[in-house]
């Protein structure tokens, strides 16, 4: 599924992803990486949900999100509870579910002009 849900203040337009990578404007990725609609993290260094920090989301917390969209590969997986707790602390709300989900459900969501980040996770 391909989303176009275009805007002219938007840097980085979110076009789909799937469990082995993501395309963003018109570039594949297959390293896991984070997105706004003005900023992109590439590179994250998250390779497994379930072995994720809270120090993790330094970089996706950085971009001032009300959401955070967890793209967690090919399967929905959860991160630890210290890491659900260090956004609910913050009064941020963190989601996770597949790849392709997150895609949607995030370009959704930045089209609506929410405060939204996804970070997209791929296994190497």
């Amino acid at each position: 599924m391909q989303l176009n849900l275009e805007r002219p203040d938007y840097t980085y337009f979110l076009r789909g992803a799937d469990g082995t990578g993501a395309l963003v404007n018109e570039r594949r990725l297959a390293r896991s990486f984070i997105i706004a609609p003005s900023a992109m993290v590439e590179d994250w260094p998250v390779q497994d949900v379930r072995a994720m920090t809270p120090a993790d989301l330094d970089a996706l917390l950085a971009l001032a999100p009300a959401l955070v969209v967890l793209g967690t590969g090919a399967q929905q997986q959860f991160p630890p509870a210290a890491v659900m707790a260090a956004c609910l602390q913050r009064g941020i709300g963190l989601e996770a579910m597949t790849n392709a989900a997150a895609a949607r459900t995030y370009s959704v969501l930045a089209g609506e002009g929410r405060r939204v980040v996804a970070g997209f996770v791929f296994a190497t």
